[in-house]
């Protein structure tokens, strides 16, 4: 099993700064790569709702100037050097990230510093940016499988922080000021709520030193705040017209927490149920009545709680048949359970994605960055590997009943929408 992990070629390395900051390592050195990420416990589940979207807002606005570099300087110092930055924002967490060359991760440290604890948030700036982030909510109200989604999130979540959008209302984006991201800012952005996660070649004393020297003077001026709990509701069936050819159908049922105990059987569940081209929805409703061009399922999982869902972009036409053999397959799956064979290519598919996975350093990294920030600790490949393995039939069984015997949520998008239920 090592030989297949690479673990006779890794090496860990672990840190906490005194003012709070975690640093997480993965040496791999027959890279010449380094991956590095700044990864910080905010996104839109930690908003209050006159706060929706700063997450995202302010994910924007530091690459528009530090106390040391314009935007164009950002830009042309990594791209001198052949390397990639970028960011994002999800439901709960921010993260910046950058891939360089072994030899220029002083030059990755030293701007991803920069960016989280010294941009400037210029009003003239911000009031462009502004305008971008409405052409994104646009974008996104234009592209009814995005949209579907939300309104799922909204169906499942109600008026808890989990319901909220990420890019955060348009009306909101339009009243922002820099005072605002100044404050949530210093509520969230402190190195007690981030961590610092890479993984490729690296000597570990340069990273330590690197780190102390742009991090060490960080420091936790804000109280912070406790993550809300959220509990995914059951039952609630919105819709919204949209002129579109497609019909787009999701269906939400409550799912496993992030990093709970039986994610791994609930993967399985994913892959035979939807999660691949051999499930059963995709072969029932695709490859068999031909009345979808996709069809899928996937779980979300948080801090707390977890959900998993059904996408269907049909014609009109073909909706009422469409959830009839949803449900259909459904209750099959739970009436005569899984076969063997099914069990079988699902748990391997799960376990070669996830081995396919480790050959990227920027997949380790965010697996680490995204393990210590939300779950206190990293989960090793080979801890994860073993609880894919102990997966059994019966686990898998046992999932599909809790989640699939609930009601469950549902979001529709397009002509009619109102009249599907489930």
């Amino acid at each position: 099993m090592e030989k297949h992990l690479g673990m006779d070629k890794r090496m860990n390395d672990q840190w906490i700064l005194p003012n709070g900051l975690r640093v997480i390592g993965e040496r791999l050195p027959y890279l010449r790569s380094v991956s590095i990420g700044v990864w910080l416990g905010v996104g839109s589940m930690m908003e209050l709702p006159r706060e929706n979207g700063l997450s995202h807002f302010l994910e924007h606005m530091v690459f528009k100037g530090t106390e040391r570099r314009t935007a164009r300087q950002i830009a042309e110092e990594m791209d001198a050097v052949g390397g990639q930055l970028n960011a994002f924002t999800s439901k709960d967490c921010t993260c910046y990230y950058a891939k360089v060359i072994d030899e220029n991760l002083p030059l990755a440290v030293d701007i991803l510093a920069d960016l989280t604890c010294h941009a400037v948030l210029d009003e003239g700036e911000l009031n462009k940016e502004r305008g971008v982030i409405l052409e994104e909510i646009a974008m996104d109200e234009d592209s009814p499988e995005d949209l579907v989604h939300e309104l799922l999130s909204k169906a499942q979540f109600g008026e808890q922080s989990l319901g909220m959008p990420i890019l955060g209302p348009s009306e909101l984006i339009e009243r922002y000021t820099p005072a605002d991201l100044a404050a949530f800012r210093g509520k969230h952005y402190r190195p007690d709520n981030a961590v610092v996660a890479l993984a490729g070649n690296y000597d570990p004393d340069e990273v330590k030193a690197l780190v102390e020297q742009f991090f060490g003077e960080w420091d936790n001026k804000g109280d912070g705040m406790i993550l809300p709990a959220q509990t995914p509701l059951s039952g609630v069936n919105l819709a919204k017209e949209k002129d579109t050819e497609q019909m787009h159908l999701c269906l939400g049922f409550e799912g496993t927490p992030y990093g709970g105990e039986d994610v791994y059987a609930q993967a399985v569940l994913n892959n035979l149920l939807g999660g691949a081209m051999s499930s059963r929805l995709f072969q029932r409703i695709r490859e068999e009545l031909g009345m979808a061009y996709s069809i899928y399922t996937y779980p979300n999982s948080y801090k707390g709680c977890g959900t998993f869902a059904v996408y269907a972009g049909v014609s009109p036409r073909n909706g009422e048949k469409v959830l009839q053999e949803i449900r259909s397959e459904m209750k099959k799956l739970l009436e005569e359970g899984v076969t063997q064979k099914e069990f079988d290519a699902s748990k391997q598919q799960l376990r070669s994605g996830y081995l396919l996975g480790l050959e990227s350093p920027g997949t380790r990294m965010q697996a680490m960055g995204r393990g210590l920030l939300l779950l206190g600790r990293s989960i090793t490949p080979e801890e994860t590997i073993a609880r894919i393995e102990k997966v059994t039939m019966e686990h898998v069984m046992d999932k599909a009943r809790l989640i699939l015997e609930k009601e469950p949520c549902m979001a529709v998008v397009g002509k009619g929408a109102g009249k599907f239920k489930f």
